[in-house]
């Protein structure tokens, strides 16, 4: 007995010469669109993370300061279900990089280049600061700051500086502290600005050969006045910004008093793992009173902006300390209930 297979996807015709024609038009349809299929759905896969990457800032603010360093702050919406972050920052010249999540935890991060990865932990908004070197130049007198965003920006300039050429116009200018604040929009903005270290002195006003007697008493008198007013009002700022610093200070004295600090062999005791650097840290804060400016620790110390920042960090994380913005500074200070959290 003879056995006849027969393919399933195909299909037989006879043709007008008696030849047997087979057609496999659902074999090649079934083998190119698998392929097809296979990448379509790495390609959706792939694509999906990158997408929900992209994302734009709540808010940019970035704060000049005499140095020509700038400080950014920015807050960032990140999707919650992408574990990594890749965010491109202003530069390469990094120092102090921190970010937290939408609970003040610290996040993980790895900076390479002019880009930094971070380990969101399921965070939804990050919270990201920094400092910069790049965004500021000088040439001669002249200090110009350059910047290229995708989002509008809060930017506030140095004490004592005079704006002398901007590229745009800013959507909005205020003085705060006395320092010039402006909100710019998106796009390349640069701007020029030289610091004024002496008062504007006016000339007064020499009248002409044919004015009459009486006129020079007039403009005598009007002349003496306006110099007399400059001076007045100049001599008022220099009051105030001498004062300043000594109401400063009393107030810092007096917060020292307030504290009721926790003596180190007692923080030593309670916290028997911390690393012997940081160890000399508290004890110096302890004797301090309590509490030192975090420029005072690196003075200290001879410690740069980013290993002091980790210390403090570090013993903010163990719960010895706290920090405190005093004046654009991180004020540091001992945790006075410790004994009653162990």
């Amino acid at each position: 007995m003879n056995l006849e297979i027969v393919p399933i996807h195909r299909k037989e015709s006879l043709r007008e010469d008696g030849m047997l024609f087979v057609r496999t038009e659902s074999m090649l349809d079934t083998m190119v669109k698998i392929p097809l299929l296979v990448a379509s759905m790495i390609i959706v896969v792939a694509v999906i993370p990158i997408q929900s990457s992209f994302s734009s800032p709540r808010a940019l603010d970035l704060i000049i300061y005499q140095d020509g360093t700038t400080h950014v702050s920015t807050e960032i919406d990140v999707d919650p279900i992408v574990p990594d972050y890749e965010l491109e920052l202003f530069g390469s010249t990094i120092d102090n990089f921190v970010v937290v999540n939408e609970n003040g935890f610290l996040l993980s991060t790895d900076v390479i280049g002019n880009s930094a990865l971070i380990e969101t932990f399921g965070s939804s908004v990050i919270s990201v600061e920094y400092d910069i070197h790049d965004l500021v130049s000088k040439q001669s007198r002249v200090w110009t700051f350059s910047l290229d965003t995708t989002s509008d920006f809060t930017l506030l300039l140095p004490k004592n500086s005079a704006i002398v050429g901007m590229t745009n116009l800013p959507i909005n200018m205020e003085i705060i502290d006395e320092q010039n604040q402006l909100t710019l929009s998106a796009g390349n903005t640069e701007i020029d600005y030289l610091f004024s270290t002496s008062p504007i002195i006016t000339e007064p006003i020499t009248p002409v050969d044919t004015t009459p007697q009486s006129d020079y008493l007039i403009f005598a008198i009007i002349g003496g006045s306006a110099v007399a007013a400059i001076t007045g009002a100049f001599i008022v700022i220099r009051s105030k910004q001498k004062t300043i610093k000594p109401i400063q200070e009393q107030q810092i004295t007096q917060e020292k008093q307030k504290i009721e600090t926790v003596d180190a062999e007692t923080i030593f005791k309670l916290k028997p793992d911390l690393r012997e650097d940081d160890k000399e840290i508290v004890k110096f804060i302890s004797n301090n009173g309590g509490y030192a400016l975090e420029s005072e620790l690196r003075k200290k110390f001879l410690q740069p902006r980013t290993t002091m920042w980790r210390a403090v960090k570090r013993l903010e994380r163990n719960g010895v300390i706290e920090i405190e913005k005093k004046d654009l500074q991180n004020l540091v200070k001992l945790r006075k209930n410790m004994e009653e959290e162990e």
